[in-house]
């Protein structure tokens, strides 16, 4: 009986685990379709982003998303202005806050 406790246990805990990993794929993937283009290289001009993007950063999981952030991320997503679309939707990143590798 404790073994299959123990089991149950276990596949609850890897359960839980896989499906905080995948807890911000929507809000990547929206991310993506939305927002790409206001935060795309060259880091020139800035676009105020449109109302839909804005909705993408009003409800996204934004510390699940940064984590996401890799050198190779941030080789196509220009942080600066990463940061301009936040600040103009409302949802700014506190200062000294760590989205990316840097």
């Amino acid at each position: 009986m404790a073994k299959i406790l123990l089991g149950f246990i276990i596949v609850l805990a890897v359960v839980v685990v896989g499906t905080m990993a995948e807890g911000c794929d929507k809000d990547r993937e929206d991310m993506i379709r939305e927002c790409k283009k206001y935060e795309m290289f060259p880091a020139t001009p800035k676009i105020d982003p449109s109302p839909e993007c804005c909705a993408v950063w009003q409800r996204a999981d934004i510390p699940c998303l940064c984590k996401r952030v890799t050198m190779e991320v941030e080789k196509e997503w220009c942080m600066e202005k990463v940061v301009f679309v936040a600040k103009y939707c409302g949802k700014p990143f506190n200062p000294g806050y760590k989205c990316g590798s840097k």
